[in-house]
């Protein structure tokens, strides 16, 4: 297989896309710098294409790898033909080649081996060059061996029969074409193992062909069934493979004929069927995992650029029952200045006093803004904020803020070395807090898997869904940049080229020396060699630095160029640092002749443009801003045809989840978001998104809200 061509053919890019692409990759550059500085040789390709094209280019390598190991083994047996090699090298997917390796592969023993051991197989290729002389019970009568185990005539065709069921079950042709069929035809079944009411009702009898099941239902199924609420199988049309396997294998005039349909259908049933029941149900499931997978990165993206809520004082509520709700106020800067646990849920309903505790606090601290966890407890404790701040003559609103993932980090030991004073439960009020001023900056310090922005995210290869949303992060944190004086190792560690050693070793620099004064001191941190530094260096910001474009997204192999880009422009260094810089693309008369006399090319030269003028902006500053809120509803306050703005919470394949401010988040069905016909959702929305909604439906005794994006 010729790697570049199949992934040319794949992405449908340029030759050159591909091998400088693959170069750049192979020679250790990480996928952030690629994209952002080495546009010229990726014809601009962004960092998801990229990323992508990197696990498709790790995929087919497995694979080539794969091929030649099976090609090896097969060559060890003495059995690898030219018509073996060509097929192998013809096949394109791992099915392929394990259909191929089958009848080579060591097999434990088997009715067909005990049979050749017995010395069978002349009669089973009797019977499968369907001419005999005479009778076939004459011809096996031959074979009746006590000594050997074949007692009678009909022990002998009987292994006979098994040696020809496995001979079929091994045609690597025959397999393809009956999968192909399968799915083409075939149907997913499930049903109820258990009488009892569950989540899984609506697949208690359950049938939809193979060819339309949906991601979401397929792995909803496979929890079901491991959850012991479903028997699931793939029923295909048997009667009419096994027509296509007798009119492949019986020929005209033939005298086996009918003990041949006999060993058809048993392969079939005792074989085939089974394994590729396997073999596709663990596709279907590998497929909607992939795609699962693909919505979670979507929104885990959209949740990590939600736009930072910068300048304000944050009171932290973390809320609970028994317990207590746990109160964090926290400055500007995220530092923590006090906290507290007070009582205003039941059981113990101390309203009043938790209403006189934080009332006190908002006028100490100046507090300009309320973030409430939406986790138990949240609506009783939103009820409350909300009466409370009735009372006091600041300007204070709220928002309730998704707390996925805070009890998480509060347990680590990442947030036991962060905040060593507090108990595991104020260290989630702070980050409940902190994830509102700077939502990038507090979730990395959490596993992207406990971040709840996706669907059955439990069920799937955990390794794989690790490495996806891990690339997702490292995208996000160096697309918006980081402040090398005032990053967590969390942070730093998911800067292109730091691991999480080299993050540690930033910290203990900046604790020993003080804060950096220049990018290219990094090169004085251990272990932050010239490799790591060209990979990091552009996605490190000092925002005071005297160099003013260590204080942007220029790289510093680029400064030369920035230099002169602003000579010949009239400017000085001193007016990026006073951001006075504007207007430099309508002073460029020719921008290619100016990339040339620069020595760059002509997308570093926009990109160096984008920065002067703009040095150090946040790309999140373009995403719509939270809904905050001063007051509250219930679900008994909705009303059929009553329009809300609400907030995206969540994307998954049939619908999204939108906050509309009454704790239960609404769901929108794919058929209600818009008026055109989507395939999903992200098609037309994504997380974070703010939107007008119209309620449908409410259905107080089950807590679910049904909504409209349509005909408002």
């Amino acid at each position: 297989m010729d790697i570049l061509k199949k992934l040319q053919q794949e992405f449908e890019i340029k030759a050159s896309q591909v091998e400088n692409t693959v170069k750049l990759l192979d020679e250790g550059n990480t996928v952030p710098f690629i994209a952002r500085y080495r546009k010229e040789m990726t014809g601009s390709l962004d960092d998801q294409i990229i990323r992508q094209l990197s696990e498709r280019l790790t995929a087919l390598r497995n694979l080539e790898e794969k091929r030649e190991q099976v090609k090896n083994a097969i060559a060890e047996q003495g059995n690898l033909t030219e018509e073996l090699a060509m097929k192998l090298d013809a096949a394109e997917t791992q099915t392929e080649i394990d259909d191929i390796y089958r009848p080579f592969r060591p097999k434990r023993r088997t009715r067909a081996s005990i049979a050749k051991e017995k010395g069978l197989q002349p009669l089973a290729d009797m019977i499968w060059g369907q001419k005999l002389i005479g009778t076939l019970e004459d011809f096996a009568a031959v074979f009746v061996d006590a000594e050997k185990g074949v007692e009678t005539i009909a022990d002998a065709i009987q292994g006979a029969k098994d040696i020809l069921a496995e001979q079929i079950s091994d045609d690597a042709d025959l397999r393809k074409t009956l999968r192909e069929a399968t799915v083409q035809y075939g149907a997913l079944l499930s049903r109820k193992t258990k009488d009892e009411p569950s989540v899984y009702e609506m697949y208690y009898d359950y049938q939809e062909p193979l060819k339309k099941a949906a991601g979401h239902r397929i792995l909803a199924v496979n929890r079901g069934e491991k959850e012991g609420f479903l028997s699931v199988k793939i029923e295909g049309e048997e009667e009419k493979l096994l027509q296509r396997m007798e009119r492949k294998i019986i020929r005209k005039n033939s005298d086996t004929a009918e003990i041949l349909q006999e060993v058809i259908a048993d392969s079939y049933k005792r074989l085939i069927a089974p394994s590729l029941e396997r073999e596709i149900r663990n596709d279907l499931t590998e497929k909607a995992e992939e795609s699962a997978i693909g919505v979670f990165r979507e929104n885990l993206k959209q949740l990590l650029l939600q736009p930072p809520i910068s300048g304000k004082v944050v009171l932290a509520l973390d809320p609970a029952y028994r317990t207590g709700c746990k109160i964090a106020v926290i400055d500007e800067t995220g530092k923590p200045l006090e906290t507290a646990v007070v009582y205003p849920t039941p059981p113990q309903n101390k309203t009043a006093e938790a209403e006189k505790k934080l009332l006190g606090l908002i006028e100490k601290y100046g507090v300009d803004l309320i973030s409430i966890g939406n986790g138990t407890a949240s609506r009783e404790s939103e009820l409350f904020v909300a009466e409370m701040l009735k009372k006091t003559k600041r300007k204070v609103q709220y928002i309730i803020a998704n707390e996925a993932g805070a009890s998480v980090y509060s347990a680590s030991k990442l947030g036991a070395e962060e905040f060593p004073e507090y108990d595991v439960s104020l260290r989630s009020a702070v980050s409940i807090g902190r994830r509102i001023q700077d939502p990038l900056a507090e979730l990395v310090k959490i596993d992207p898997k406990s971040i709840g922005v996706g669907q059955y995210q439990h069920d799937m290869n955990q390794k794989r869904l690790g490495e996806a949303l891990g690339g997702v992060v490292e995208d996000c944190v160096n697309s918006v940049g980081v402040d090398l004086n005032t990053a967590s190792p969390a942070l730093l560690s998911y800067v292109a080229g730091i691991n999480g050693t080299v993050a540690k070793n930033i910290l203990k620099y900046r604790e020993e020396n003080g804060r950096f004064s220049a990018r290219k001191e990094l090169l004085k941190v251990p272990k932050l060699g010239p490799k790591a530094y060209e990979q990091c260096a552009g996605f490190l910001r000092l925002p005071e630095s005297e160099m003013a474009l260590d204080r942007t997204g220029v790289h510093p192999e680029s400064y030369k160029a920035a230099e002169g880009l602003l000579k010949l422009c009239g400017y000085t260094l001193e007016d990026v640092a006073a951001k006075k810089v504007t207007g430099l693309a309508k002073k460029i008369k020719s921008p290619e002749k100016t990339a040339a006399e620069l020595g760059i090319g002509l997308p570093t030269l926009e990109d160096i443009i984008r920065e002067l003028e703009k040095p150090g902006r946040d790309p999140r500053e373009d995403a719509p801003a939270p809904v905050l809120r001063s007051d509250v509803l219930s679900m008994e306050d909705l009303q059929e045809g009553m329009v809300l703005t609400g907030t995206v919470r969540n994307v998954i394949d049939f619908g999204v989840f939108v906050d509309i401010g009454v704790h239960q988040d609404g769901l929108v069905h794919i058929s209600q978001i818009c008026d055109r016909f989507i395939k999903h959702p992200l098609e037309a929305v994504k997380l974070g998104d703010v939107v007008q909604v119209k309620v449908l439906s409410v259905d107080l005794q089950k807590k679910r809200i049904s909504l409209t994006m349509k005909n408002i």
